[in-house]
Parts: structure tokens; C-alpha cells; sequence
């Protein structure tokens, strides 16, 4: 063999040999980034594109998917917990919160914070307001962060009176409970004092119009506790839940003044009335009114738009729906005659 024929033979072997190792590599790195995202064959990568086109048409998605317009704001979970972290810092500085507060520092932290809560509330309030309006356009978003801007200050603003009430909570909570030392221990221990912060919390942000987020902090509250309250309902002051866990208060349910409740209690509505179309019907009264000065024992359920008047008591495991007279005490024995009662008129 030539000189030069001998160097073209090596020259093409070469070559083959780099394009096979070529190849190799690229098969080798292929099936590691398929093992990456935890594809073992390009049979299961198509079947994966597939799922994602299915999952992104608009026919599977009917309305399960909240379109974004450009630096709007998503309802936060995480902005959500820092919210109603900062609300509880501000109302029970030193309870909550974490912050080294003393009598030097107390005005810069509340200023510090406040400020802080300005700014996550207003992007949660308009990220509520957005939420299933696909017709928002740049104008709308502007005249929602101006209203946004002004609900949140407004809220901050009633923080002092927020306050106040929660205070006559901490009090109902404490004279009630033998077994509480202190009012400290109430707010460091109790978790009633949490769900009752995050409700009225709620309830003032729902009634100044805000849309969603008032559910958000209420649902918090109720994986935190497992006391379940509306932010729609309407609770006044000196409230006091002992115990707390399996509690429900309905949406349009209306607690009077010194209530108490005890666990597992449930005001809730007896039925829901529907449309011609069969839809239910939104927003009516369907929940109980409870006079002042009440006492609900634990585990019983109170049903439908009824009464229970001023100093009324109704014991425990106690299914009421009808109305209970002031200065009356309902326990199992008068309950079966009250339904027998109800019965006969």
C-alpha cells in the first residue's frame, strides 16, 4: 500500500471510530436526561408531550386556570402566612411575631411592620380583586391598585379598634377557663385566640369589599386550629371558644355579645334553597342567630335561620332547630320535648 493510500484509510477510520464515540455520547446523554426527568424511553417522553397538550387545551381546562396579565399579582399562600403574621405582631406585639420588642423600640418596630403589611395586603387585595376577571385590562388593574391602596390603609388604620375587641376576647377567654393563670398564657397557648385574630381580621377586609383573601386567612386559621369560621359571620365582643377544635360558624350566622361556645359546636344551616334552575341560591340568611350572654356545650348542632335568645344555655350533643325562648336551658331531656313541641304545632 501507497504511502498516501495508507493515510487516507487512517484518516476515514478515524473519522468513523470519533462519529461512533459522537454517537455514543449522544445516546448516553440523551437516556441520562430522560432518567433525569425520570423517562426511561422516547415512547414515554411522546406520551408525556400528549398529557401536557391535554392538560394545557382549553376544553380540559374549563375555567381550572387562572390567566395571569402582565406583573399581576397571584393570591399568595406565603404572602397570606406573612400577612396574618404581621396583623398578629401589630395587635399582641411580643406574642407574636418574633421581634425583640421593648420600650425603646416598640414605635420603629409597629412602623416597620405597618409598613410591610401595607405593601403584602395591597398586592393580595388586588390579586383577590383579579382573581376569574379575564377581562381586565391595563386601566382596570391601575384603578384596582388605587382602591386597593386605600382599603389597606384603611384597614391599618382600624387595627387600634381591632385591638380592643380582641381584648375583651382574651378577657372572656381567661375569666371563663379555670384552668388559664394568666392572659399571657391565653394568647401564647390558646389556639381560639388564633382563629378569633384571623376571623376578624378577615371579617373587616371581607366588609370593606375584598374579595377571596378574608377566606384565605379564615381557612388558615382553620388548618391551624381546626376551628372552622366564616369570615362572613358576625361575632361580637367578649367571644370565647374553650377548646375549639371541630367548631363551624356559618357564613351568615350572628353572634351576640359574651358568647361562648365550647368544641365540636356547629351553627350551621338546615337547608338550601335553589333557583328555578336548580342552582343554589347564594348569600341568604340560612344560619343562627345567638342572643348575648349564651352558653353552646360542646357538640351540639344548631340548624337553620332560628334563635337562641339573651342567657339562653344549650347542652351538649344536642341537635336544635327551632327556636330556644331567653333564660332557657336546653339539655337532652327538655330537647326531645322541645321536638316534640315543634312537632305537634
Amino acid at each position: 500500500m501507497e504511502f498516501g493510500s495508507f493515510i487516507v484509510f487512517l484518516l476515514r477510520n478515524c473519522v468513523s471510530v470519533l462519529f461512533r464515540k459522537s454517537a455514543i455520547q449522544k445516546y448516553c446523554e440523551t437516556e441520562c436526561s430522560y432518567k433525569e426527568m425520570g423517562i426511561t424511553t422516547y415512547q414515554e417522553e411522546e406520551r408525556l408531550k400528549e398529557t401536557v397538550k391535554s392538560l394545557a387545551c382549553k376544553e380540559n381546562l374549563q375555567r381550572m386556570c387562572h390567566m395571569r396579565m402582565d406583573c399581576e399579582p397571584l393570591p399568595s399562600e406565603i404572602m397570606i402566612s406573612e400577612l396574618i403574621g404581621l396583623c398578629r405582631s401589630l395587635l399582641f406585639p411580643g406574642f407574636f411575631g418574633g421581634a425583640d420588642v421593648n420600650g425603646y423600640n416598640l414605635e420603629y418596630t409597629l412602623g416597620l411592620q405597618c409598613e410591610r403589611l401595607k405593601t403584602v395586603l395591597e398586592n393580595q387585595i388586588v390579586a383577590g380583586k383579579l382573581v376569574g376577571n379575564e377581562c381586565a385590562d391595563s386601566a382596570m388593574l391601575e384603578s384596582i391598585r388605587a382602591t386597593a391602596s386605600r382599603v389597606a390603609m384603611d384597614f391599618i388604620a382600624c387595627l387600634p379598634e381591632l385591638r380592643r375587641v380582641l381584648h375583651t376576647d382574651v378577657k372572656a377567654i381567661f375569666r371563663g377557663d379555670p384552668a388559664a393563670t394568666s392572659t399571657a398564657e391565653v394568647i401564647y397557648c390558646y389556639p381560639c385566640i388564633k382563629a378569633i385574630i384571623n376571623y376578624r381580621i378577615a371579617h373587616e377586609l371581607l366588609v370593606a369589599g375584598v374579595p377571596v383573601i378574608p377566606r384565605m386567612i379564615t381557612e388558615y386559621a382553620h388548618s391551624e386550629t381546626g376551628i372552622d369560621i366564616h369570615p362572613g359571620a358576625t361575632i361580637g365582643e367578649y367571644f370565647a371558644i374553650d377548646h375549639g377544635t371541630g367548631v363551624v360558624i356559618g357564613e351568615t350566622a350572628i353572634i351576640g355579645k359574651n358568647v361562648k361556645l365550647y368544641q365540636g359546636v356547629t351553627l350551621g344551616a338546615r337547608s338550601f334553597p335553589t333557583d328555578e334552575n336548580d342552582n343554589l341560591i347564594k348569600g341568604i340568611p340560612r344560619h343562627p342567630i345567638i342572643g348575648d350572654n349564651v352558653v353552646i356545650y360542646s357538640n351540639a348542632t344548631i340548624l337553620g335561620r332560628i334563635s337562641i335568645g339573651d342567657n339562653a344555655v344549650v347542652g351538649g350533643n344536642i341537635w336544635v332547630t327551632a327556636d330556644v325562648a331567653s333564660d332557657e336551658r336546653l339539655v337532652q331531656a327538655k330537647s326531645k320535648q322541645h321536638t316534640k313541641i315543634e312537632r305537634d304545632e
